[in-house]
This record gives C-alpha cells, structure tokens and sequence, in this order.
C-alpha cells in the first residue's frame, strides 16, 4: 500500500483496536458471503441473507474509511 490513504490504514491495523475489529468483522462477513455465493442456486431467504451481507459489508467498510479520513485529516 503505497498511497497515503494505504499507509494510513496500515498504521490503523497496527495501533487502532476499533480499526482492527471492523476490519475483523468485515472479513467475517466477506467469508459468509463467499460460503453462501459459491451455491450454484439460492432460495428467496438465502438471496436476502446475501443483500443483508452486503450492506453490513459496505457499513463496515464506511466506518473503516472515516477511520482513515478522520486520521488523515488530524
């Protein structure tokens, strides 16, 4: 990661806990994801269980990236 933006989140990984457990959390969520995405046909509620991922992935990823802004800017 060389853009600053990288650099900054490598430092968060090394000192922010708050940073660490939504990154931690994000990438629970991405292996469900992946498990439930590799069936070849989802039910109805197997499809919502996906958008439900999604969205607490994409969350996640928004708090992390504030992390990094808020760092950035300070």
């Amino acid at each position: 990661m060389s853009t600053p933006a990288g650099a900054i989140r490598t430092q968060l990984m090394a000192s922010n806990p708050e940073y660490q457990r939504l990154f931690e959390q994000h990438c629970h969520y991405a292996a469900l994801l992946d498990q439930l995405t590799s069936r070849r046909y989802l039910s109805e509620q197997e499809q919502m269980e996906e958008t439900r991922l999604k969205k607490l992935k994409l969350r996640l990823k928004d708090q992390m990236e504030t992390l990094v802004h808020k760092t950035g800017t300070a």
